[in-house]
């Protein structure tokens, strides 16, 4: 047996980092790293991450008891970024140790070669502050680690609780968990951490939670109660409630609450339906949807199923949201069905499909032909759409994830990967015979611009467009790099070309250009711009489009030609 002595004398981002550490290596994959109790005082193992590495299975072993799994790419032979190994989480337990299977052939090196067992290291801090040049300003994002699908979203006592799926431990998708963020305004997000971690049942995939106002699950008036998908060796869902307003969650001891013999078997999202007086809950399996009741939000009932050859089939259906809405300018109300798949988009990879029909709280009856898709967003980055529950004066908000899986693990950043499109309201409009969804942005939006307008671009506005015909708008910088908008009123379409708009090497699919159908004349654009995504939305809510783009700088020039004129508000 070989051994080494790891002296993490190194001060990382100017916090004090120290303590040598004893590193037992067991054979060509596997290594015993033992904490010390001077290093267990410490805030946070700081473990160095290479992202074109082999996965690490690290078991946190204490007191003779597995008690955390996890997996890291560590460093082979460089650091691309640290995560940390929060201490707080093993208080009180002794003998701690790292049981570290690294995957790979290291024969002939030697496991003891890594790169990784020399920057290891024990910190007071980990430092969070932004390293990104395409950080959003006004968009959701995870403070470090990679995102992917929002879940679990409720409004309660004046908070926007968004729970997210997240990677603490990694900027690529891994070790699924829900991360937490809160917010009063729908702009600015505050992280709170991560209230629901893999157990012995499964990582956490999506899911939702409600408010249960009347108890009806037992757990007290009011409590937050979550359903999320448990994700092992087969998918399962499970239950966790929450008394602190969803701070911290205890998990249900009947977990998994559902069970199915369909391997993809996720994504419940449950609402209260007024109308039969019982909660409902929709979950993808495989390419249809499946409908339950429950009177006390742990014993469910199949009522029927959805998706048999109506709609999109090019991808897995995930995700899914069903709400009752009322249809503008008349005195109908519809129920809309939201189903995300990937892959399938109209422009390749991850989109948001929905249906229109009616639902009786057993069974959905769609209204249009089995042939007819309708898309939430017609461009390549908005993803996995669910709403809020509880949201006031009965709104639908929705939010998206703001990436596509065609790329989404190799956009051109590291401390973080992903953020969430801004907040848009949800609503039914008909047009020619049909009745589509209304996406308007979030009036949080509107108060979040600055006092006055103006003609400057900045790199996180909102640009406004008035528009009485064709128009073609472009956003440009001195570096040649370019994203065109083009309006056609007669064909009632709008596109987005991204083909020149910057940093587009890390996919062969990034380079793109989207165009959408319009159901009718624009009269004014609403253009989100912030960093690294553009989102163009009717102000009517007829059409919603959302592309990523990394600028090598800024887009700092406007060029509007045809039937259109703007005016630009600054958003912080």
């Amino acid at each position: 047996m070989k051994k080494i002595f790891i002296s993490a004398l190194v001060a990382l981002c100017g916090f004090t980092a120290s303590y040598a550490q004893e590193a037992s290596f067991l054979s060509n994959n596997h290594c015993l790293y033992r904490i010390s109790q001077e290093s267990q005082n410490q805030k946070c193992l700081l473990l160095p991450v290479q992202e074109n590495a082999e996965i690490a299975n690290i078991k946190v072993i204490a007191n003779n008891k597995q008690v955390k799994a996890l997996n890291v790419k560590l460093a082979k032979d460089h650091v691309d970024y640290f995560v940390p190994l929060y201490m707080d989480e093993f208080a009180g337990l002794k003998g701690l140790a790292l049981d570290i299977h690294v995957n790979g052939d290291y024969s002939k090196e030697g496991l003891n070669a890594l790169t990784c067992w020399k920057e290891m290291k024990f910190s007071d801090a980990f430092d969070m502050k932004n390293r990104e040049q395409y950080r959003p300003d006004y968009h959701h994002t995870p403070a470090y680690g990679w995102m992917n699908d929002p879940n679990g979203m409720f409004y309660k006592d004046g908070v926007w609780n968004l729970y997210f799926q997240y990677n603490p431990y990694g900027s690529q998708w891994e070790n699924m968990t829900w991360g937490h963020s809160t917010s009063t305004d729908l702009v600015h997000w505050k992280f709170q951490g991560t209230p629901i971690q893999p157990d012995a049942v499964g990582t956490i995939f999506s899911g939702s939670a409600v408010v249960d106002k009347n108890n009806t699950s037992g757990f007290g008036k009011d409590a937050v109660v979550a359903l999320y998908t448990s994700a092992a060796e087969n998918q399962t869902q499970s239950m966790a409630y929450s008394t602190d307003n969803g701070k911290t969650f205890t998990k249900y001891a009947g977990n998994p609450i559902l069970t199915s013999n369909v391997p993809d078997f996720r994504d419940p999202h449950m609402f209260w339906n007024e109308d039969i007086k019982k909660w409902n809950m929709i979950l993808a399996a495989g390419q249809h949807m499946e409908i339950y009741t429950s009177d006390n939000l742990k014993d469910w009932k199949l009522e029927s199923s959805f998706g048999e050859k109506y709609g999109n089939h090019g991808g897995v259906w995930e995700c899914p949201d069903l709400m009752k809405l009322k249809v503008r300018g008349t005195d109908k109300e519809k129920w809309m069905l939201i189903c995300n798949i990937n892959p399938g988009g109209p422009f390749g990879g991850s989109a948001t499909q929905y249906f229109i029909g009616d639902f009786d709280g057993h069974k959905f009856t769609c209204e249009s032909k089995p042939e007819v898709t309708k898309w939430m967003d017609y461009g390549k980055d908005h993803y996995a759409t669910v709403t809020f529950d509880n949201a006031p004066e009965g709104r639908r908000v929705a939010i998206a994830w703001m990436s596509n899986w065609q790329y989404a693990n190799q956009v051109p950043t590291q401390q973080y990967r992903s953020g969430n499109s801004i907040p848009r309201d949800l609503g039914l409009f008909e047009y020619k015979g049909e009745t589509y969804c209304s996406v308007i942005p979030s009036p949080e939006m509107t108060a979040a611009r600055s006092k006055k307008a103006g003609k400057k671009l900045s790199e996180s506005c909102e640009m406004v467009v008035n528009l009485k015909g064709n128009a073609t708008i472009t956003l440009s910088n001195d570096k040649g790099e370019k994203v065109v908008m083009s309006y056609d009123a007669k064909a009632e379409t709008f596109s987005m070309d991204r083909t020149k708009s910057g940093k587009m090497d890390f996919s062969k699919d990034f380079a793109a250009t989207t165009k959408a159908p319009t159901y009718g004349k624009i009269s004014q654009l609403r253009i989100f711009i912030d960093k690294s995504s553009i989102e163009a939305l009717d102000a009517d809510g007829k059409m919603a489009m959302t592309n990523l783009v990394f600028p090598s700088k800024s887009y700092n020039k406007v060029t509007v030609k045809g039937k259109g004129k703007y005016q630009i508000y600054d958003i912080k």
